[in-house]
């Protein structure tokens, strides 16, 4: 069974980092697309960050040039580093991930985190 296994969230002063992880576990062939999304109280989910094999970013207007993707493939894990965070990032942080099953699947099947709440105070 695949589980995808967020850490890093808590409570930190506005302009301040935290640094989120995501690690996925279970049995699978490869981890394609993954990513970050976060959801405020009242408010829709949105995408915060992805990065593909490739190590290709995309990033939410509202974090970009403050946030940075990554990932390290060997421990199947996906990272958020974030910096400058203001109030309007407190959010429930989720992670998002792409995975094949088998080497001829063409599509993955998405799977989702349980979230971590990233809190930011004024």
């Amino acid at each position: 069974q695949v589980q995808l296994v967020e850490s890093g969230g808590g409570l930190v002063q506005a302009g301040g980092s935290l640094r989120l992880s995501c690690a996925a576990s279970g049995t699978f062939f490869s981890l394609n697309t993954m990513g970050w999304y976060r959801q405020a109280p009242g408010k829709q989910r949105e995408l915060v960050a992805s990065i593909d094999t490739r190590a290709n970013t995309n990033y939410g207007d509202s974090v970009k040039g403050r946030f940075t993707v990554s990932r390290d493939n060997h421990k199947n894990t996906v990272y958020l580093q974030m910096n400058s965070l203001k109030p309007e990032d407190t959010a429930v942080y989720s992670c998002n991930a792409d995975i094949r099953f088998r080497a001829y699947d063409q599509y993955g099947t998405e799977y989702w985190g349980k979230g971590t709440l990233v809190t930011v105070s004024s």
